[in-house]
């Protein structure tokens, strides 16, 4: 018996497109929709040659922009086991500054056919960045939702880590500890993150009544390399602490500080930013506030996969509380003999 794309789509509910693309394992179509048209398929005793055998599992695209910073590689396992436990399998992409692109990646996870796209610390938190990629992907109606950065005018949700409170947590911990010199070391200031946390930080420094000192605000990379270049202009500048926007940052800066013959914490106070699963084994132990992957990959995935059902989801931009996690980088200010009247 001939079975006819309309006899189909009537008795689905749905149009032919949308049987048409069920049939072809194209992308765009919610996963409720798609069980709904295999249902009628299966029931009318067709199934489609890509189809056959054990039903596929739904593939999520994951881009992250590097894994040389550990904090990447938390979320790819966060996201990804999340994922698996509401029964998506992951596409991992790394599009990072040196290799492929996010415009790249996408023509293959279309091929892959992929229901829905998480993308953390991508292009979308570049301020300078061009966003057409995800204007095109809100056309082609792709579930798409954006891990720590956002793009104003776009209806995409966005589940971020609340770097403004980032850096204000760190800021009392050293106010509390006797410091009025703090420096901020960050990233570049294109990024909508950096910019959150020099906000954070530059009210946080008037509440406590700290110096105010735009030497100790320094811009670098988000490396190792970077930190320690970059700490170094802050301790030219008279700071007893460093606030850095990564734990990688914060291990140059403690390096820039040995160079310069100071002891951390005796000296200099180090507060790092992720809280990434080696800094309670650095030397000292790193004092950092914390990124709540888990609970950002968590909310992230829920908003994805209602996106993918068709269902609605709230806020559609989310903030998450990070923590402050106290180690052995930062100690009470050291009265010096200067400092003495």
């Amino acid at each position: 018996m001939r079975i006819r794309l309309r006899d189909v789509a009537e008795r689905a509910g749905v149009s032919e497109a949308t049987v048409s693309r069920v049939m072809n394992a194209k992308p765009a179509v919610a996963a409720t929709t798609r069980r709904d048209v295999l249902a009628v398929l299966g029931e009318m005793g067709y199934e489609p040659p890509g189809l056959r055998g054990e039903p596929r599992p739904g593939l999520v695209g994951l881009m992250l922009p590097e894994l040389d910073n550990p904090i990447f590689p938390a979320y790819a396992q966060a996201l990804e086991s999340r994922l698996l436990a509401r029964g998506y399998v992951s596409v991992l992409c790394c599009a990072g500054r040196i290799g492929a692109s996010e415009d790249d990646y996408l023509p293959t996870l279309f091929d892959h056919g992929v229901v829905g796209l998480v993308v953390v610390s991508g292009r979308h938190a570049d301020l300078d960045g061009d966003h057409a990629i995800y204007e095109r992907l809100v056309q082609r109606h792709l579930p798409l939702v954006f891990v720590n950065g956002r793009v104003d005018g776009l209806d995409v949700p966005s589940v971020s880590s609340d770097e403004t409170a980032a850096a204000a947590i760190a800021i009392e911990h050293l106010a509390h500890l006797g410091h009025r010199r703090v420096g901020m070391l960050t990233g570049p200031t294109h990024y909508l993150p950096v910019v959150r946390r020099l906000e954070g930080y530059r009210t946080a420094i008037e509440q406590w009544g700290l110096d105010r000192d735009e030497r100790l605000v320094v811009s670098s990379m988000f490396t190792v390399a970077g930190g320690r270049v970059g700490a170094q202009q802050i301790l030219d500048a008279g700071a007893t602490a460093i606030v850095a926007g990564s734990d990688v940052m914060a291990l140059g800066a403690i390096h820039a500080a040995r160079d310069a013959g100071l002891d951390v914490p005796g000296d200099i106070s180090v507060v790092g930013y992720d809280d990434t699963e080696l800094m309670a084994y650095t030397d000292p132990p790193l004092t950092t506030v914390r990124q709540m992957v888990d609970e950002i990959s968590t909310h992230a995935v829920e908003v994805l996969l209602a996106k993918v059902a068709d269902q609605p989801y709230a806020p559609s931009a989310f903030d998450v509380l990070p923590e402050l996690v106290v180690r052995g980088s930062t100690a009470r200010v050291r009265v010096r003999a200067t400092d003495v009247q």
